[in-house]
């Protein structure tokens, strides 16, 4: 291989058309934004799905399907090591007192529900809506008492 062998293999850069720059430049004066109306102006953002006040397609689409996501109420999942962490010998678990620890929030539609990550030693009364069966398994293994609420 030499020097004169050599190829250029990059493409040429293309040529950027610059806007605004006088009316002999052929994107001068309104630079392509036509005369007035919110697109001429600065700071003009185009809607996504606009089609110049024509029904957009997403809402021209008919709905197929039924999805259960506007029906799920969100619930608090807290696992054994927290009530471990933050429950003593004969404290009863609930929603009030776990809204007391700062643990849970203030509405809580869908309720708590127990999952079986971590190891629970204490002897705690546990009231909540829902039980993983891990957790179930556990909480039955060490004799502690649960109540679904």
């Amino acid at each position: 291989m030499s020097l004169h062998n050599l190829q250029n293999t990059h493409r040429p850069r293309k040529k950027v058309q610059r806007v605004g720059r006088g009316v002999g430049s052929k994107r001068g004066k309104t630079s392509c934004r036509g005369e007035k109306g919110d697109g001429s102006r600065s700071g003009y953002k185009r809607r996504y799905g606009y089609e110049g006040g024509m029904v957009p397609l997403h809402r021209r689409l008919p709905i197929r399907g039924f999805t259960r996501g506007r029906f799920i109420k969100p619930h608090l999942a807290i696992n054994l090591s927290d009530i471990e962490k933050f429950f003593e010998d004969g404290e009863t678990v609930s929603f009030e007192t776990l809204f007391e620890k700062g643990i849970a929030p203030r509405k809580l539609t869908g309720g708590i529900k127990i999952l079986s990550r971590g190891e629970l030693t204490k002897k705690v009364t546990i009231k909540a809506q829902k039980y993983s069966q891990g957790a179930i398994k556990k909480l039955e293994e060490n004799k502690i008492s649960y109540t679904i609420v």
